[in-house]
């Protein structure tokens, strides 16, 4: 019997600087792909702090951007994505920052449309105690590019009925 096979979508992506580093599978099984810091061709950098609630601009030294306990920043990636319409590319923190260096993506998850034309950057949050630095070059985020589906919204009249002998909401399953 013929195994059906379906057509692949290719994210099509443009270099703003010649040093970006290509979004790129770390292995055959990977089920993202990473995106790299590209610094090269900006000259400052956003932080956001919550404490102080103001943003700071500082410039790049070296190469290197440093992050420090509950800052923001906005890291350039030197990539624009040309997004096939019906998808979307995710934005999906990197476990190893995460455990190692409590750096995550600030909105968890970033999702980019396929009208968004412009310049991707990865908004990230250290959670450490101890400043953290991201390298020109470095692996920032993970991705994928997902396949919308499309679906009807419509408002009803009365509150929906239980389905299930489910009681109760956050926690009510258990640990």
């Amino acid at each position: 019997m013929a195994t059906k096979t379906t057509k692949n979508e290719i994210l099509k992506f443009y270099k703003l600087h010649p040093n970006a580093k290509d979004p790129i599978y770390a292995t055959e099984g990977s089920a993202c792909f990473d995106i790299h810091a590209c610094f090269d061709g900006v000259e400052k950098y956003q932080i956001r702090q919550d404490t102080l609630n103001r943003v700071i601009e500082k410039p790049f030294k070296n190469g290197v951007l440093q992050i420090n306990n509950m800052e923001r920043v906005m890291i350039p990636t030197g990539l624009i994505f040309d997004i096939p319409e019906g998808y979307s590319v995710r934005l999906h923190s990197r476990s190893g920052l995460a455990w190692n260096d409590g750096l995550y993506l600030t909105n968890s998850e970033g999702i980019i449309d396929s009208d968004y034309v412009n310049p991707i950057f990865v908004m990230m949050t250290s959670i450490s105690q101890a400043p953290k630095t991201i390298n020109n070059g470095d692996r920032v985020c993970q991705a994928e590019l997902v396949k919308k589906i499309y679906h009807g919204l419509t408002e009803i009249k009365k509150p929906p009925v239980q389905k299930t002998e489910r009681e109760g909401g956050f926690g009510s399953t258990g640990v």
